[in-house]
This record gives C-alpha cells, structure tokens and sequence, in this order.
C-alpha cells in the first residue's frame, strides 16, 4: 500500500470485533426495554434515526469494545510511516469520534447521523468527494464493502473472501488480507454445552417414584434436551445483554460475545433456533410439559433482564428455575410430584444460589457492587446466613418426606432416610464452606459434578436407599 494515501478502516466487524448498533441495541435492552423496543418499531425503516436514538438510550462504553489486534496491528504501522488513519463507518457519529478520540486517530471521520446512513454506495460517495476516486485505501469486511472497494486505490479485507480479493485483484487493486471472522468452536463456548448437566434434575422425579421403564427415559431424555436448547437460548440472551458488566468482569470479558469472538448477529440468529427447536420439542413431550419448558424460558428473561439485579429475588428466582427442572421431568413421565420434594427442592437451590453469589463476592477485587448485580462484599455474612438457613430447612423437609405417605410406600425402612440427611447435610456444608472461602466454580450445580468429594458424599446418601 502507498505510504501517502491515506488509510480508511471500516468500523463494525473490521476494526471492532463488534457491531455497534447492536451493542447499542441489547445495551438498550438491558436498560430501558420497552422506550428501546418502541425506537426499532418506529424506526425500522430509518435506521440512520434509529442508531442515534438508540444511542440516546443506551450510553455504551466505547472503550470497553473489542478491537481486532491485526487491523489495529495494521492501522499503527500506517501511522507511523506518516499516513493518515481514520474511521468511516455506518455507525452513529457520535459513537465513532469517540471511538476515533480513544484510539489515537484522525479526529476526521465519516459516520451515520439521522439525516444519513453512511454505508455502501453512500460511504464510498462521500470518501470520493473527499479524496477522490482511488484517492485512499479501504479496509472492510462485508460484501457492502465492494462499493467502497471499488472507488478505492488498495483494499484491506478482513477476513476470509477469496472470491472478493481475486476480483479487486483482477480489477488491478492491491489487496491486503487480515484475520477476521469466528469460529464454531466459540459459538458452542457461547452455548455452554457444560451447563446442560444441570438438566439431571429432570431425572429426580423418576427416580424417586422409581419409575424406571424404557418409555419414561426416552420422554426424560428429549425433556433434556428441550431444557438445554431452552438454557443455551437463555445463555445468549444473557450474554448479550451482559456484555458490558462482561468486559468489566475479571473472567467472564473472555466470553465469546463480549470478547468479539462470536458476531452479535449469529449469537442472535442461533436463540432463535434454539428456542424454536426447545418449544418444538417441548410440544411433542406434552402440553403440559411445554407449559413449564415456557414458564422457564419466561422467567429466565425476566431474569436477565431486571431480577438478577435484584437483591435476593434473584436468588430465589434460580431456585424457582431449578425446582421447574424436577416439575417438568414428572410431566415428561407423567409421575406425581410429593409437596415434601418440591419443598425439598426449592431451599436446596436456594441454598445454593446463595453460594453462587457468596463465589462471586469473595472472589471480587473491592467492596463495592458487583457490576449488573446487588451484591457486594459487604453483604458475605447475610449471604451465608440465607444460605445456612436454607440448607437447614432443606434437611429437615428431607427428614420430614420419610413420614409421607409417598415417602412410607417407596421408603418403608424409615431410619436408612433419617441415615441418608447425614452426607445430605455434610454436602450442603461443604457447598456453602466452599463458597464463602471462593474455592469453587462460579456456578455450584456445574463445580459440584467435578467435585469428587462432594460427589462421594451424594453416592454415600444414596447407597443408603432401601
């Protein structure tokens, strides 16, 4: 490339790995839905309106958003053989002199604004106006591209398009190619297929009715995986609209959303799949089943999006999607539900979502709050007294389920139950223990199926099971 044309880099996907109307999109999501909701229906059409309104309503942080090492790699060797370096892009203007300021470039930029959306044909007018056809060199990353390509002395393509390069070159362009794109890999990290083995707790209900035939298995299996696509659905969801508290946080900033390995678009395109494909599932298992496989998704995007900001609501709302998972497994088999199990179950995951927070604050770097969450260092000792209290009742309910009428016919030896709370409570103890020195995994359902002690624990209370 020529050490005198100036360098002009595309911002979405070329520069960022990012695309900044969509962060400005879920970032108004998270922070006011319905006025965010209300701009894309009545700007749809007008999206050089709708970025700035968007942009009003969501504030984001520039600073935080991941850029690609090789082009910016590319952009300061520019700058250092005394070429000029600027952003051109669809994006609000707004946001991209921000972005121009933070990163040391040409206080020059070419950017939407509501009286025009600056992308293809309209970018590569104004570059020429600017500087004249073939008057600077063009980085991108789209097929939208081309039009700028075309109307540019040396093309700078990010990622993988062959067929694109062949043809500027063909044309007599000179190409430079630069890494971009994603990988499959980090949109199954985006799925966290690891958090699918909470899903078990479908097999809770047909394991304490003993309902052991080959048809409940199979209802119980496909019940899994309608719960999992249902989760990964969820986890998205949760991702996108996490994705400044992310980068903010000390590990979670490496998760493929808000680390810019997985584009913002195909995390959307893949929820929608998902969800499509849980509710399909969930329709063929049982009306009643998909009943709850749509309580869970609900509540888990009320959760996403204000109650896990909530102090204790959201730890009683991941017991509630916990104890949705023991509910939908007896629909799947069509086995009943005793109250003394569900009463079990809901101060065990309550418990136990206190632990997840008693992880996070104890292994936070301040004492002020979490970012996204109510919970600071400050609040450990409440956390574990919820969490003590919690884990107390769930033993006595256990305790109290061997008088039960179901409890008496599956279990008529009474003492092996009463035998059977002892590892029950030593595990228990040992989570929260865990928790509140910060010695375990972020989620407790995940850490505790690695865990081996923990694990001989649960085998000790259920080998005592006549």
């Amino acid at each position: 490339m020529s050490s005198k044309r100036p360098l002009v880099l595309d911002v979405d996907g070329t520069f960022l790995r990012t695309d900044m109307l969509f962060e400005c999109m879920w970032a108004g999501l998270g922070k006011d839905p319905l006025r965010t909701l209300k701009a894309i229906f009545n700007h749809f059409r007008r999206p050089e309106v709708l970025k700035r309104e968007l942009v009003e309503i969501a504030g984001i942080r520039t600073d935080l958003l991941p850029v690609n090492a090789e082009v910016e790699n590319y952009a300061r060797e520019a700058q250092e053989a005394g070429r000029e370096v600027l952003l051109a892009s669809a994006s609000d203007e707004l946001l991209v002199e921000e972005l121009a300021v933070q990163h040391h470039m040409s206080d020059r930029v070419f950017a939407s604004n509501p009286e025009r959306n600056l992308k293809g044909s309209a970018k590569a007018e104004a570059l020429v106006e600017a500087y004249g056809e073939e008057g600077f060199d063009y980085a991108g990353n789209a097929p939208v591209d081309g039009a700028i390509w075309n109307k540019s002395a040396g093309a700078v393509i990010v990622g993988d398009m062959p067929r694109r390069a062949h043809a500027l070159e063909a044309a007599g362009k000179e190409v430079t190619n630069l890494g971009g794109g994603w990988r499959f890999k980090d949109l199954m990290r985006a799925l966290r297929p690891h958090q699918w083995v909470k899903n078990v707790l479908l097999l809770v209900a047909l394991v304490s009715a003993h309902a052991f035939a080959w048809q409940a298995g199979f209802m119980v299996l496909l019940g899994i995986a309608a719960f999992s696509m249902a989760a990964s659905c969820i986890y998205i969801v949760n991702d996108l609209l996490d994705l400044e508290a992310d980068r903010l946080h000390p590990t979670k900033h490496k998760r493929p959303f808000a680390s810019g390995a997985v584009p913002i678009q195909v995390g959307m395109v893949t929820c929608i799949v998902l969800g499509l494909l849980a509710v399909g599932i969930g329709f063929y298992v049982g009306l009643g089943f998909l009943a709850v496989v749509v309580t869970y998704m609900t509540l888990s995007l009320a959760y996403s999006l204000r109650l896990k900001r909530l102090r204790w609501v959201d730890i009683a709302t991941l017991a509630t999607l916990y104890t949705l998972r023991v509910v939908a497994g007896a629909l799947a088999v069509d086995v009943f539900v005793s109250t003394h199990l569900i009463v079990f179950i809901f101060p065990t995951f309550l418990a136990l979502g206190c632990v997840k927070r008693l992880t996070e604050v104890t292994l936070a770097q301040g004492d002020e709050r979490l970012p996204g969450r109510g919970y600071g260092k400050p609040d450990r000792q409440d956390l574990l007294n919820v969490a003590g209290v919690s884990a107390f009742g769930a033993v006595v309910i256990f305790i109290l389920y061997s008088f039960s009428e179901q409890g008496v016919s599956l279990y008529p030896t009474k003492w092996l139950l009463w035998v059977a709370a002892i590892p029950l409570a030593l595990w228990l103890v040992r989570m929260i223990r865990l928790g509140y020195l910060g010695e375990q995994d972020y989620d407790p359902i995940v850490f505790a199926m690695r865990d081996k002690r923990g694990i001989g624990l649960i085998l000790m209370m259920l080998e005592r099971r006549p």
